[in-house]
């Protein structure tokens, strides 16, 4: 019996993290669904890009008031949980405050964590409030119901209780409290148990502590299921973020060939490939679902952060059209864990369902009220990027079902025929000169 609480807290970790371990192995394969995408370039700007946006926040504080209450809660909840280490320790150990040896360095950090702690416990009180009291537009859209909504709020209330376990423990803790150190905040929750036995207050103490532990186990492990999933993919999406000119889209090779084979004069369009030739022709142009878009776009998708800030920039949406770049992100992950549940429940083969990401969950109107302005691009906090994934969609509507829209029709024939977008003869174009 003597050893039992070390072996329940062994058997705790190892179940929490394998748990997690199991669901990273998850989504790294569902991420490799997508097409292969070489990544490789300018690695010192990409780990810059990575330190500044992901790292130091820089988009996020663009407003002001969001961004400095998600940066303490950000700060503070990465620094209080250092002390993670210190429990897990001396839960394995069966030690108590292992690190207290440090004397007052020991004291300054626990001070230090306290007060990030009531820093964290404001910070999210108001984020409940601008959610469920100010009720922000950005957080009423109509793919912000149900779980989302209620995914949102239930990290807050993760967190709130959190901190408020950090505290509890260190103010019921009678060693850490004669040890004289930092408890800057602790001490005056303290009082509230002075009419307690020594025996009440110490297991006051033990539960705050296995529940804080426990709490974070949980908290790790309902990531995955939750949009801040964002707390460990914003690096590694960052880093890998696009780097060109956000107006500058990548030409279809094999319409390049094509294009440059027209211009050759010394070129048969009608001979043969040559034996043993590569073929150029892709399966697929563009992108009807998740499997078709590239392992980037789904890691985009996984990362997104559902804040809303794309869809509060994007000008369609502002003008009452049904996009919402946030909705597209949503939509790519929602089926590619559909995809995902396919292939578990297939023993690790996909078997087609009869859905797609196109009609099934983002429909032609979206697709075709975006304006490419990039606006959602720019917004951001975390190199996200919607509009490669419509872009890619667009081009199968046009290359694969000849769906475009009767305007963009009406214009590619107008440059076909006049060489402009507009339905006047080239011979013409000059006569506004010639108008007093």
């Amino acid at each position: 019996m003597e050893y039992l609480p070390q072996l329940l807290f062994a058997i705790a970790l190892v179940l929490g993290i394998g748990y997690f371990a199991k669901n990273v192995r998850k989504l790294s394969r569902n991420i490799k669904l997508g097409r292969d995408l070489d990544i490789s370039d300018n690695k010192s700007q990409r780990w810059k890009n990575m330190a500044m946006i992901a790292l130091g926040q820089s988009k996020m504080v663009k407003r002001p008031i969001a961004g400095i209450l998600h940066v303490v809660v950000y700060i503070g909840f990465v620094v209080i949980n250092i002390e993670v280490l210190e429990i897990i320790i001396d839960g394995l150990t069966g030690q108590h405050r292992v690190f207290s040896s440090l004397g007052s360095v020991y004291g300054f950090l626990i001070g230090v964590f306290e007060v990030l702690a009531v820093l964290v416990f404001v910070s999210v009180i108001i984020f409940w409030i601008r959610r469920n009291v100010i009720r922000l537009k950005r957080f009423l859209s109509s793919e912000m119901k149900g779980w989302p909504k209620n995914d949102g709020n239930n990290i807050l209330y993760f967190e709130m209780v959190l901190m408020t376990l950090f505290l509890v423990m260190n103010a019921t803790d009678l060693k850490f409290q004669a040890m004289d150190s930092g408890n800057i905040v602790s001490q005056y929750i303290a009082p509230w148990f002075s009419n307690f036995s020594e025996n009440t207050i110490h297991m006051i103490e033990r539960s705050a502590w296995w529940l804080h532990i426990i709490g974070i186990l949980i908290f790790l492990n309902y990531l995955y299921f939750s949009k801040h999933l964002h707390i460990l993919l914003a690096f590694p999406n960052t880093y890998y973020g696009k780097l060109t000119p956000k107006g500058q889209f990548e030409n279809n090779e094999t319409v390049t060939n094509e294009v440059k084979m027209m211009m050759d004069p010394n070129v048969d369009p009608f001979a043969a490939p040559a034996e043993g030739a590569d073929a150029t022709v892709p399966a697929k142009f563009g992108a009807s679902d998740v499997q078709d878009l590239s392992w980037l776009n789904l890691l985009n998708a996984y990362t997104c952060t559902e804040c809303g800030r794309c869809t509060s920039e994007c000008p369609a949406n502002q003008t009452g059209k049904k996009l919402s770049p946030r909705k597209i992100m949503m939509d790519t992950r929602d089926r590619l864990e559909e995809v995902g549940k396919n292939i578990d429940a297939n023993k690790g083969e996909f078997k087609e369902d009869g859905k797609q990401l196109l009609g099934d969950y983002i429909t032609n109107e979206e697709l075709w009220a975006c304006t490419s302005c990039n606006a959602c691009v720019e917004a951001c906090p975390v190199s996200i990027d919607p509009l490669n994934i419509i872009m890619q969609m667009r081009q199968y509507l046009v290359m694969e079902q000849s769906a475009a829209p009767m305007e963009l029709n009406n214009m590619m024939t107008n440059i076909e025929n006049n060489g402009a977008p507009w339905p006047y003869n080239q011979m013409d174009r000059l006569n506004w000169k010639n108008e007093s």
